[in-house]
């Protein structure tokens, strides 16, 4: 949260929006993981509680924890692709994508009100974001998370999504990188960024930068 607070106009109103769409962004995302992997034959999240619209069993709590904290956090699906029907690597690259679609719809829907029209742009209070604020803030949020979790490095899910379209043997090899994922991503986001290499500002900021006004309208404000 204080990453997302830094620079914020409305702490308070900002703060406010962030937990709520974080809690919203998050446990949907990973209910879209769950009930895809549901349709695939895995019975592993239907075990697990997690075939429900309750965004509380779909949240990890020291992952939450972490994002209000440093804005890094993540939520998980227990899954076991041993149970998916048809291509392994074809049906865990579609249970995979589906948690970023998920947060691709979300943005679409926040952002619908206002390109109807039905919303007009307004600055929050001093204490309480304003409908405009909550939405726009959803779709940036849910954009981001989108952007993030497509970037093709492990553990993300755009990892996952590009071994399911790689040719057989190279999918393969990639997969031994499985192990090297916690080092591969301090690396990308964290060290690099150091001597200004940030492959995830590159990849984001183009995706925030399309469908922001796409959802929105082309000059609708991010109010924070």
């Amino acid at each position: 949260m204080l990453l997302f607070l830094q620079g914020a106009n409305y702490l308070v109103p900002t703060a406010i929006s962030f937990v709520l769409i974080a809690v919203i962004a998050f446990a949907y995302h990973e209910f879209a993981h769950a009930i895809v992997a549901d349709r695939l034959g895995d019975p592993t999240p239907r075990q697990h509680g997690r075939i429900t619209l309750n965004p509380i069993p779909h949240l990890d709590r020291t992952g939450l924890i972490m994002l209000m904290i440093i804005g890094f956090g993540y939520a998980f699906t227990p899954i076991n692709p041993r149970y998916f029907r048809g291509n392994p690597r074809t049906s865990h690259a579609i249970v995979s994508i589906a948690g970023p679609v998920m947060n691709l719809l979300i943005a679409f829907a926040m952002g619908l009100p206002v390109r109807l029209g039905l919303v007009s742009i307004q600055e929050p209070s001093q204490f309480l974001p304003s409908l405009y604020s909550f939405l726009a803030f959803g779709v940036y949020f849910n954009l981001l998370l989108f952007a993030f979790n497509m970037i093709p490095i492990p553990p993300l899910d755009g990892f996952t999504i590009l071994l399911g379209i790689l040719p057989p043997d190279l999918a393969y090899r990639l997969q031994g990188l499985y192990r090297y994922s916690q080092m591969i991503f301090l690396a990308v986001f964290f060290l690099l960024p150091v001597v200004g290499i940030n492959i995830a500002f590159e990849i984001i900021g183009p995706v925030i930068s399309f469908f922001f006004p796409l959802f929105l309208g082309p000059f609708a404000p991010l109010i924070l």
